[in-house]
């Protein structure tokens, strides 16, 4: 059974930086493409980074430049590193894997909240 679990969010100032990480079990990891999703307040889940099995990332506009997604797969994790945060990326942040087969999983999200 696939098991996702986030790590890594807290209360952060404006312009400060936070770094997630998201531990994977129950798959072989190198094999999955996996990604960072979030959701907010009256607001729809939106991506915010992905990153494929064969290293290729996409970002959302709204964090490119600032966030940064990579994958250690000999430690089953996947990071996000997120620099010059901005109030409205405040959110619960979510862990996603998503197998060869397209099959998603999701992680218990974890809460990032960047005051003013």
């Amino acid at each position: 059974q696939v098991q996702l679990v986030e790590s890594g969010g807290g209360l952060v100032q404006a312009g400060g930086s936070l770094r997630l990480s998201c531990a994977a079990s129950g798959s072989i990891f190198r094999l999955n493409d996996m990604g960072w999703y979030r959701l907010a307040p009256g607001k729809q889940r939106e991506l915010v980074a992905t990153i494929t099995r064969s290293y290729s990332t996409n970002y959302a506009d709204s964090v490119q430049g600032r966030f940064t997604i990579s994958r250690d797969n000999a430690k089953n994790t996947v990071y996000l590193q997120m620099n010059s945060l901005k109030p409205e990326d405040t959110a619960v942040y979510y862990c996603n894997l998503r197998t060869i087969s397209s099959q998603d999983y999701w992680g218990q999200g974890t809460q990032v909240t960047v005051s003013a």
